[in-house]
């Protein structure tokens, strides 16, 4: 199946949204859970039209057209998405003014914009696309399944080019909830150091990203999705081991000539175990890791697959990025393995080539 990148457009808690640089400018966050760093909308969005425009919205339409701008497209043959909670503020509005009014006169504008696919058909009105519009909410599979739904399209010739997303948000009583689990830590960490914090728990973040996918190879493109896996809930470290060998084994691949492999290590002693079982026992080349910088949520994996294909293009993983910085060695970046997980339930493999 080619299908290729050929424009990205990434919203997240660092400067991503200049592709022609590649985290050059880390942003270090005090909260206890990182929050996107917003650009001027202006640019993309008309000015009348951003008042009335909740942040998720705002975002995800300014991340789109960016997206777009950036692989010469005006407008998609389809638009899919992903989110595992969809627009928690306006749920949290909503929900708030049933308790504030006592349950009467309540507007209807925050319960309809809190809806998962909001944000798929706000984007396609911002686009005049008439197209094949759906959101995916599969939890930690939400972005895959819409990423597989976009390669299909391409692959069956539906659509000579797709637009595709992945999006969540974090908010102060969303946090809250999750800080009364295990998956947020209850002490608060420098996020930029969260490895050396073995604990139970996480950092929570939040993150938009677009992708333009299209059939056509062309030296613009930033990398080659060559496949995509999930697995759910594997028994044990044997199990993940097998899947990563049937994935490679079926793509034609071996995992000595995987030249990076981009891991979900967050940070939680619960979880992480599968990574360093891999770097230690399974794989030998170099790796890099994401969530320190974005923090975990539904869709990170699309955050990962910006990186991994930065990668390829630029030929080079920023030193934050790098994962066992001491035996990290400069060499061709070709083929490329994003793992990921959320929760330790929802295990999604990608595979990128240049």
């Amino acid at each position: 199946m080619e299908v290729y990148i050929k424009g990205m457009g990434v919203i997240s808690p660092q400067n991503t949204t200049d592709n022609n640089s590649f985290l050059d400018e880390i942003v270090v966050h005090d909260k206890e859970f990182l929050n996107c760093i917003e650009p001027s909308y202006k640019e993309h969005i008309n000015p009348i039209q951003i008042r009335r425009m909740s942040r998720l919205i705002k975002m995800s339409i300014y991340a789109s057209k960016f997206c777009l701008k950036d692989a010469g497209i005006e407008n998609p043959g389809g638009i899919i998405s992903g989110t595992g909670l969809g627009l928690v503020e306006d749920t949290e509005k909503f929900l708030n003014s049933i308790l504030d009014h006592n349950e009467q006169f309540l507007t209807p504008t925050s319960f309809i914009q809190s809806t998962h696919n909001t944000i798929s058909g706000q984007v396609a009105i911002a686009l005049q696309c008439f197209n094949y519009n759906n959101t995916y909410s599969h939890r930690g599979f939400s972005f895959e399944s819409a990423l597989l739904d976009a390669m299909l399209l391409i692959h069956d010739k539906d659509a000579e080019n797709v637009l595709v997303g992945g999006f969540d948000e974090i908010t102060e009583q969303h946090h809250s909830i999750l800080k009364k689990t295990k998956w947020v830590k209850k002490e608060k960490v420098n996020h930029l150091d969260l490895l050396n914090h073995k604990t139970q728990g996480t950092i929570d973040g939040e993150g938009v990203s677009f992708f333009s996918l299209t059939g056509k190879k062309d030296a613009s493109n930033y990398a080659q999705i060559k496949s995509i896996s999930t697995l759910y809930k594997p028994a044990d470290f044997q199990e993940i081991e097998n899947h990563i060998e049937k994935f490679l084994t079926d793509n034609g691949i071996s995992k000595n000539n995987l030249d990076l492999v981009v891991l979900g290590v967050d940070g939680n002693i619960d979880t992480d175990g599968i990574y360093y079982h891999l770097t230690e026992k399974y794989f030998n080349t170099n790796y890099a890791y994401f969530k320190h910088l974005v923090g975990t949520y539904h869709t990170c994996g699309a955050f990962a697959l910006w990186l991994a294909a930065k990668a390829i293009k630029t030929q080079n993983v920023p030193e934050i990025a790098r994962f066992n910085k001491q035996n990290f060695t400069n060499k061709p970046i070709k083929n490329v393995l994003v793992y990921n997980h959320f929760k330790n339930i929802n295990h999604t493999f990608y595979l990128l080539n240049q």
